[in-house]
C-alpha cells in the first residue's frame, strides 16, 4: 500500500460517522475495568467523564452534525457497575436487591435535610416530633421569652382541641411534669375535669409529692379568701377593687359594674382596711356591711348620696348571694394549706358546678392571690394552667388577666389556657385580646369547620390548615410559636408519663409509650 492510499484512508476515517479518541476508546474503557485496583472491595474505577459525551449526545466529528440526544437510563451509563451476585457482595461490592429508578431534582427535594430541618432548637423541654422530618421539637414559652435575643413577646400559651384529641395528656406532660425538672420552675393548675370524685391532676400531684387543694360545697374542702392580704400586697387597693367587682359581676350573671358601683366598692374597702389594720385578715363577710356607706366629706346632694348608697347595696347583694350558695368555699380566711412551697400546686375545682359562679370566682381569686405571693418570691418561672380556660378568658375574669399581663410577665408567669374551641370567645372582647396575645399555640383536632377556620384566621395559619385540623389523629396537633411557620407535631411520652397522664378521654390510640 502506497503512502497516497494510506493518506486517503486516514482522510476517510477522519470524515467517518463516529470517531472515538484513542484515550476514550472502548479498549480504554475495558482496560480501566480490568485495572489491578478493580478487585479491591469498596473501590470502583470510573470511566472518565469525557468518555460519556459521544454516548449521551450522539456527537460526531466536526464535519458531521450531532444526532438527537438518546434516552439512556442511569444504570446503562459506564461507571461503577451495580453488582447483584452474592459473591461480589461478599467481597464488599454494592449489591442492591432491586434495580434503581431514575428521579428528578424536584422529587429528590425531600432528601435535602436543610429543607426539612428541625422546626426548633434544643432549648426548653421536649414536646414531641415533627411529623414531616421526625426530628425533635423542643419548646418552652418562658424559656423562649427570656432568650437573648427574645424569641417571643408573650409567654402565654393556648391549647385547644375537642374531647379525646390528646390535649389534656399533652398539658400534663409538657406544661407540668417536664418543666418541673428545670431549675426555679413550678406549676399551678386549676383542675376542672372530674375523674373518680376528684380532679384529673390529683394523681399527677401525688406522684410528685403534693396533695391537691380540693374545693367542694361540703365544709370539708379548701377555702379561698377574696380579701386575702397577699392580694393587696400584689396588686394594691385598685387590684383588690377590680377583683371584688369582677366577682360581683360573676355573681350577677355577667352584669358589669357601673362607675358608681366601682367607686362604692373602693370606698368600702378603704374603710374596711382602715378599721381592720393590725387585726386579723378581713373576709368577705366583713366587707358586706361597708358596702352602701356614703362619704360624708364630698358634699354630695341627697339624690347623689342615695344613688351612691344604692350602688353599694347592689354589689353587696351580689356578693351575699355568692356567700349564701358557697360560704364553705369563700367565707373565712384562706386555708393554711394554700401556698406555693411545693413545685406543683393543684386547685381541684372538679366537684363544683360548671355553670355557677364558683369556678370562675376561684380562678379569679387564685390568679390575684398568686400575683401577691410571687411579689415576695421573685426569681421563679410559674406555669399557671387553666383547664377549661374559657372561664378565665370568655367572661368577667378576662379583664383581670388582661390588666395583669404586664405584671404577670415581670413575675415570670406563663398563663396556659386549655379549652375546646375558640368560637366560645366573643370577638372584640377582653378575652379575645388575651387569646391574640398568646404566641405559643397547640391546636388539636377541631370537629367543626367553623372552629377550624377560627384557628387559621386568628393565628394566621395557611387556609389549608383547616382541613388538617379536622383530620388530626389523637396525639397530633398543629404547633406554632412566634412568627415561625406552623408545624404538624406528634406528642411523645415515656412509659411512666403515659401511666401517670392517661385519662378516660386521653390519647387512646395515639402516641404510645416511647422513650424521650
Amino acid at each position: 500500500m502506497t503512502d497516497t492510499a494510506q493518506g486517503t484512508r486516514k482522510q476517510k476515517k477522519a470524515k467517518g460517522s463516529h470517531v472515538v479518541p484513542p484515550e476514550t476508546s472502548v479498549e480504554t474503557v475495558e482496560k480501566a475495568r480490568r485495572h489491578p485496583l478493580a478487585g479491591v472491595p469498596l473501590l470502583k474505577v470510573f470511566v472518565p467523564p469525557e468518555a460519556l459525551a459521544p454516548v449521551i449526545t450522539g456527537a460526531t466529528d466536526d464535519a458531521a452534525p450531532a444526532e438527537r440526544a438518546k434516552d439512556i437510563a442511569p444504570w446503562d451509563l459506564p461507571g461503577g457497575k451495580l453488582r447483584t451476585a452474592s459473591g461480589a457482595a461478599a467481597r464488599g461490592w454494592y449489591s442492591p436487591r432491586i434495580a434503581g429508578a431514575p428521579s428528578t431534582t424536584k422529587q429528590a427535594e425531600i432528601l435535602n435535610t436543610g429543607i426539612i430541618g428541625a422546626p426548633t432548637g434544643v432549648e426548653g423541654v421536649v414536646n414531641g416530633t415533627d411529623n414531616l422530618s421526625s426530628t425533635m421539637i423542643s419548646h418552652d414559652a418562658p424559656t423562649a421569652y427570656n432568650a437573648t435575643p427574645r424569641k417571643l413577646t408573650s409567654p402565654n400559651v393556648l391549647v385547644m382541641g375537642t374531647v379525646g384529641s390528646g390535649k389534656s395528656s399533652f398539658v400534663k406532660t409538657v406544661m407540668v411534669i417536664r418543666p418541673l425538672l428545670l431549675a426555679n420552675h413550678r406549676a399551678v393548675v386549676f383542675d376542672k375535669k372530674d375523674q373518680g370524685d376528684e380532679g384529673e391532676y390529683s394523681g399527677v400531684a401525688r406522684q410528685l409529692g403534693s396533695e391537691p387543694l380540693r374545693f367542694a360545697p361540703d365544709n370539708k374542702g379548701t377555702r379561698l379568701n377574696l380579701l386575702d392580704p397577699l392580694i393587696v400586697e400584689g396588686s394594691g387597693l385598685i387590684g383588690q377593687m377590680q377583683l371584688v367587682n369582677a366577682v360581683a359581676r360573676i355573681a350577677r350573671d355577667d352584669k358589669p359594674a357601673t362607675e358608681w358601683e366601682e367607686n362604692a366598692t373602693q370606698f368600702a374597702l378603704q374603710r374596711l382596711f382602715a378599721d381592720k389594720e393590725g387585726a386579723r385578715a378581713a373576709t368577705m363577710a366583713d366587707l358586706l356591711p361597708y358596702l352602701g356607706h356614703v362619704p360624708t366629706d364630698l358634699g354630695y346632694s341627697a339624690e347623689a348620696k342615695e344613688r351612691y348608697h344604692q350602688a353599694g347595696i347592689s354589689v353587696q347583694l351580689g356578693l351575699k348571694n355568692l356567700l349564701t350558695a358557697y360560704g364553705d368555699v369563700f367565707d373565712g380566711e384562706t386555708s393554711k394549706d394554700v401556698d406555693l412551697s411545693h413545685k406543683l400546686t393543684v386547685f381541684d375545682v372538679s366537684q363544683l358546678p360548671s355553670d355557677g359562679p364558683a369556678i370562675p370566682t376561684i380562678m379569679s381569686i387564685g390568679h390575684q392571690w398568686l400575683l401577691g405571693r410571687l411579689m415576695r418570691e421573685r426569681g421563679w418561672i410559674t406555669n399557671v394552667v387553666y383547664e377549661e380556660g374559657w372561664h378565665m378568658i370568655a367572661g368577667p375574669s378576662a379583664r383581670l388577666v388582661k390588666a395583669n399581663q404586664k405584671l404577670s410577665r415581670s413575675l415570670g408567669i406563663s398563663n396556659v389556657f386549655v379549652m375546646h374551641k375558640g368560637t366560645d370567645i366573643p370577638a372584640g372582647s377582653e378575652g379575645y385580646t388575651v387569646v391574640q396575645e398568646a404566641q405559643t399555640v397547640y391546636a388539636y383536632r377541631q370537629d367543626r369547620p367553623e372552629d377550624a377556620r377560627w384557628v387559621t384566621e386568628t393565628f394566621g395559619l395557611n387556609p389549608d390548615a383547616a382541613e388538617t385540623l379536622m383530620n388530626l389523629e389523637p396525639g397530633h396537633c398543629v404547633f406554632k410559636y412566634g412568627s415561625n411557620p406552623a408545624t404538624h407535631m406528634r406528642h411523645v411520652r415515656s412509659e411512666w408519663e403515659t401511666a401517670v397522664t392517661n385519662t378516660d378521654e386521653g390519647m387512646a390510640g395515639g402516641a404510645g409509650p416511647s422513650s424521650l
